[in-house]
């Protein structure tokens, strides 16, 4: 994660495009920060529409491991499967471990906060988030979260959005079909230990509002960045897939999800 430090006034110019150029001006200099923003490339399929593509990076390992190690942390053991599918294991294990939504969501938290080194999210919250009403830290964090974690989501790329308050910014992040969910086949899964703690870890650790918008039909999921989640948020009462493995182990009626 880069931290930014800014000397006012500065203007903030994003472009729109695979590669996002990044303009910093002042009176005494102006900087141009060109980067990649996503590994993912648009395909046809047979049928003929675009689909995403996502081709793995040299750090994928490294991330998968280092997330899979703070699970086993939180959940006292270890999958004996490898890859991915020991890492849902692992994920299905913390998620009945939680006696309650909360307290499923509390260790979701920790866990995405060990990941970081110490002082880099307060820096950030501190430093970055309020920059431009907090266009800069959403913008950023759009992009980092495209470059970092497709590995566990799956292809996705970032996209414009728009906010309540009519604005457009190019802070969503769009998962076309989402790994995590897919794999999991668990409602619970997806709103415990992935939609309302990475919601609650980037607002309240690093100061960027979020929320996150799974579509339970066809598996993608919207991430809005500067956007904050609704009260009323129909999402978290769905209810889970009649696949479901928690479920059925807890012989729950088909679409009773035991922690959702």
């Amino acid at each position: 994660m880069a931290i930014l430090l800014l000397p006012p006034p500065t203007t903030i110019v994003f472009s729109n495009s695979s590669s996002t150029q990044l303009i910093l001006r002042s009176p005494k200099f102006t900087r141009r920060v060109r980067c990649r923003i996503s590994d993912s490339s648009e395909v046809k399929s047979d049928e003929g529409a675009s689909k995403l593509e996502y081709k793995p990076g040299p750090l994928d390992d490294f991330f998968m491991q280092s997330f899979r190690n703070k699970l086993v942390e939180e959940v006292g053991s270890d999958s004996e499967k490898p890859g991915y599918v020991g890492l849902i294991e692992l994920v299905k294990l913390l998620l009945l471990k939680g006696r309650t939504r909360s307290e499923t969501s509390d260790a979701a938290v920790r866990i995405l906060k060990s990941l970081f080194p110490p002082l880099i999210l307060e820096l950030y919250k501190v430093l970055v988030a309020p920059i431009a009403q907090g266009k800069l830290a959403a913008l950023m964090v759009a992009r980092v979260t495209v470059l970092t974690c497709q590995w566990l989501m799956g292809p996705s790329k970032v996209n414009v959005i728009d906010l309540p308050n009519g604005e457009s910014w190019d802070s969503g992040v769009f998962v076309e079909r989402c790994k995590y969910l897919e794999e999991s086949k668990c409602v619970g899964v997806c709103i415990n230990t992935c939609k309302l703690p990475t919601q609650t870890f980037f607002k309240d650790y690093m100061g960027v509002p979020l929320v996150m918008e799974p579509n339970f039909k066809d598996y993608s999921c919207q991430f809005k960045f500067g956007v904050a989640p609704p009260e009323d948020d129909s999402n978290v009462n769905e209810p889970c897939f009649e696949t479901c493995s928690i479920a059925s182990r807890r012989k729950l009626k088909p679409g009773e999800c035991p922690m959702a």
